[in-house]
């Protein structure tokens, strides 16, 4: 069977495994975790932020930065489609008190002046406090979509604008760099705090992280313990982690190189149709005449896995545990099933 429900499932790499064993370790609720600490200071590093902090998922990372950047009763304004409405169990209202309003995108943007008829006016007592804008870098269920970096800046410029703040989930966000070819930290310079997965495309067994200024990251350390996140000997997960962040990019060119393969196949076969412009990294949306559930049973049968989103659309997602063999076989059933 291969696997192209997600690339969540991933394995760690024998380098990782052999990393996660000599790790050298200690409680990090305590700061005294020696790996850990090494991966905070590279990831920050990295993404030119002051800080970063390891969280145990990606749901707990835009959790952290929607606790850090909202009080109790404020509105957030994100994409109709985004994961921290969708696919978040209602934790932004949940946990912080606040709500999400949306624009309804195109291709994973929304539209600037969609986005300003949104905000609130802060001197009506009437309304929620617009405090926080979101957007996802890729846009997971636009098809794996890149901000353009002029979006991007729009994006914030509209939130400055108003004293709003910014984050950004960039649970794909290495995806986004490759696939532009523009360094992580140019995507995320203006962004207040962003979210980054090291369990889906990077490789990593566990974990995601977040990124900001000192002061925003001290206050996460707070919050991600009120969530249950503070952990102790994690410099064994903070051995993969570094692994990920060093040697997981490098692997993103052959899963995108290959999505887009798949993609224009399945975009000339009857009964799917494919927006070839959103195919852009690891992520193959396709809508189906018929039931989806029915498709997602069919390939199963063939020996691949996937994802059927809603009753009309189906998703296949390409990493680093599947190769030219998985995308053969994925165009091939393909083609019995549709032709």
């Amino acid at each position: 069977m291969f696997d192209l429900r997600s690339d969540t499932v991933t394995r760690p790499t024998a380098a990782m495994r052999e990393a996660m064993a000599r790790a050298e370790v200690g409680d990090d609720v305590l700061g005294d975790d020696p790996t850990m600490n090494r991966f905070e200071a590279r990831a920050a590093e990295l993404l030119g932020k002051q800080a970063a902090l390891f969280v145990p998922s990606g749901t707990m990372g835009n959790q952290v930065c929607i606790g850090v950047l909202t009080r109790s009763g404020d509105e957030i304004i994100g994409e109709a489609d985004c994961h921290i409405l969708q696919h978040e169990a209602g934790s932004a209202s949940r946990l912080w008190g606040a709500t999400i309003r949306t624009v309804e995108g195109t291709r994973g943007l929304m539209d600037p002046a969609a986005v300003k008829a949104l905000i609130r006016d802060p001197g009506d007592i009437h309304y929620p406090r617009t405090s926080l804008l979101s957007i996802e870098n890729t846009h997971n269920f636009a098809g794996g979509v890149i901000l353009p970096l002029a979006y991007i800046d729009t994006m914030v410029g509209i939130a400055r604008e108003h004293q709003m703040a910014v984050h950004m989930d960039g649970a794909r966000l290495f995806n986004a760099a490759v696939g532009s070819d523009t360094p992580v930290s140019r995507i995320v310079r203006d962004v207040d705090m962003v979210s980054v997965c090291l369990s889906k495309g990077l490789g990593a067994p566990v974990g995601s992280f977040v990124a900001g200024s000192a002061e925003h990251i001290g206050h996460a350390r707070r919050v991600r313990k009120g969530l249950g996140g503070g952990m102790r000997q994690v410099g064994i997960l903070a051995a993969a982690a570094l692994l990920a962040v060093e040697d997981g990019p490098a692997a993103l060119p052959e899963d995108h190189r290959r999505a887009r393969a798949l993609a224009e196949v399945l975009a000339e076969l009857p009964g799917l149709e494919v927006d070839l412009e959103t195919v852009q990294t690891n992520i193959v949306i396709a809508s189906v005449t018929g039931s989806a559930w029915d498709v997602e049973t069919a390939f199963a049968d063939a020996g691949v896995a996937m994802f059927a989103i809603d009753d009309g659309r189906i998703r296949f997602v390409f990493h680093r545990d599947v190769g030219d063999d998985a995308l053969d076989a994925t165009i091939a059933a393909a083609r019995r099933l549709f032709s």
